[in-house]
């Protein structure tokens, strides 16, 4: 009986595995699209509008690109004639569609381009950068994958020649494992002690959010200028930020994010962190970023959203326009397929396997703690999220508000600054999945506690407190406030909760 049931789930498999493969289109769809772009976005809280987007019209006004990166090696220890044979190479497509019949080889395309994908602003064929990333030098005690290439810079072979350029994705989104190799798409923690630092010497300007990429985006403006273009909120003016537009560059070191899990995006703050999301739980939700900026409907949003945050982006919010004239136009696209390949992998990701097994009566003992605290009101199984959006402290949307569906009218108290008084504004936390929680460095919206002890430890609601993540410029202690579910639980009972945790 076993034996035949067995097949039969087989069977069905099958089917439904040939049923996928079908589905799959050979060509990308069109990812900027009108329709879909109508209600993507989530209204900004504070102004009721939502961010404007480019038309198709304007999106694909510009050719799409769709080029393949070849790694960096030490050049003493790239293999033999690999420098020269670059040289001599021409463009080569990184997602190359004629080759695609199935949605397997969608998501194949697509963690290739995840990984190999670089950042078009950071691009250049400056003869002193390249010189430098042939300087043996650049890349003493510098960080190696095992492989043997390093791990930042890419060449990119274009119609002009060879350039030095930076990943775009896979920049932020990895995790470097103790034996030296590196996990694409998840939580961004600190590295294993060792190895060197990251980025060969000399080649930081290149990458993301660097005064290179951030010049090119933001034509026309001094570096300072830039940073202020990238965080400045006209409805909910921040003098810390205001004061920063004809600074010195000098100033601006002080504001670097100082923890490997955050980045200083654009319409973010330094004062008001924005934690590197981990993608590998991506399909449990409904909603992109922690405040929930934008719909995730399937690939296409996930796609929508990359082209967005990678330039496809006017920066306008009702009557407030942040960009000048020569800044607010589409100047470079990716190709459809390479962001519907990225889109599909990311769809199709799940957490590591979990290898805490043990303690069992530990575990259900926790299941039941998690039950009777009221933990699954919001973190439902099987996914252990809803998917809903809960509310930053302090505010109440109106009750015409078009996400009203997937709001739950209740606030956890975390600090409201991200959700209220940035451009990331929606007035909304979304509800993470729980999923894979046990390897997670970073947690909080904001990144602020390292582990499930620091966020279930009471102490860290007090004004003196000394958190082990994430702390805005200049602060060191400080309340870390919100989410006071289980902060009263006995040891035992703590204990559980835990375990059951650290087994999803």
């Amino acid at each position: 009986m076993k034996a035949g049931r067995a097949v039969l789930q087989l069977g069905i498999l099958a089917v439904l595995s040939a049923a996928l493969a079908a589905q799959a289109p050979t060509v990308a769809p069109r990812i900027w699209n009108d329709a879909a772009l109508v209600d993507w976005a989530t209204p900004v809280a504070t102004l009721n509008v939502r961010p404007a987007h480019y038309s198709s019209a304007e999106y694909y006004s510009v050719p799409g690109e769709n080029l393949r990166t070849y790694p960096v090696y030490p050049p003493d220890r790239e293999p033999p004639g690999y420098w020269e044979e670059l040289q001599k190479k021409k463009p080569e497509p990184l997602v190359d569609v004629s080759k695609i019949r199935s949605t397997a080889d969608w998501i194949a395309a697509g963690e290739r381009a995840f990984r190999e994908v670089d950042n078009f602003w950071s691009r250049t064929d400056d003869p002193a950068l390249i010189a430098q990333a042939r300087d043996p030098k650049t890349f003493d005690g510098v960080f190696t994958l095992p492989d043997g290439t390093a791990f930042g810079p890419r060449w990119v072979v274009t119609p002009e020649g060879v350039k030095l350029s930076s990943p775009a994705c896979s920049a932020c989104h990895f995790t470097v494992r103790t034996d030296g190799s590196v996990a694409f798409a998840g939580p961004r923690g600190p590295r294993p002690p060792g190895g060197g630092p990251l980025i060969p010497r000399g080649l930081g300007v290149i990458a993301a959010g660097a005064p290179l990429a951030m010049q090119r985006f933001y034509v026309g403006d001094p570096v300072p200028r830039a940073a202020w273009r990238t965080w400045t909120v006209p409805w909910a003016v921040d003098e810390r930020i205001e004061s920063l537009r004809d600074v010195d560059v000098g100033a601006l070191q002080g504001l670097a994010a100082g923890d490997p899990g955050v980045f200083n995006r654009p319409h973010g703050s330094p004062y008001y962190a924005t934690k590197v999301p981990d993608l590998q739980i991506l399909r449990y939700s409904r909603y992109l970023d922690a405040t929930g900026t934008h719909r995730l409907r399937g690939p296409e949003d996930a796609a929508r959203y990359a082209a967005f945050i990678t330039g496809a982006d006017p920066m306008d919010f009702g009557p407030h326009r942040i960009l000048t004239d020569a800044q607010r136009r589409v100047r470079f696209r990716y190709a459809d397929e390479v962001l519907y390949a990225i889109g599909m992998y990311l769809m199709s990701l799940e957490p590591p396997k979990n290898p805490n097994t043990g303690a069992a009566a530990l575990i259900s003992s926790g299941e039941q703690v998690f039950r009777r605290e009221g933990c699954v009101n919001c973190h439902v199984p099987p996914n252990y999220t809803s998917g809903r959006l809960t509310l930053a402290q302090g505010w109440e949307p109106p009750a015409n508000h078009p996400n009203r569906d997937d709001v739950a009218s209740v606030s956890v108290g975390t600090d409201p600054g991200l959700a209220l008084k940035t451009r990331k504004g929606t007035g909304f936390y979304k509800i993470p999945s729980l999923r894979g929680v046990w390897y997670r460095p970073r947690l909080l919206h904001d990144a602020s506690v390292t582990s499930l002890e620091e966020m279930f430890d009471p102490a860290r609601t007090s004004p003196e407190y000394a958190p082990n993540g994430w702390n805005p410029p200049g602060v060191t202690k400080r309340a870390v406030p919100g989410h006071t579910f289980g902060l009263s639980l006995n040891a035992g009972d703590r204990d559980a909760l835990l375990a059951f945790l650290r087994s999803l």
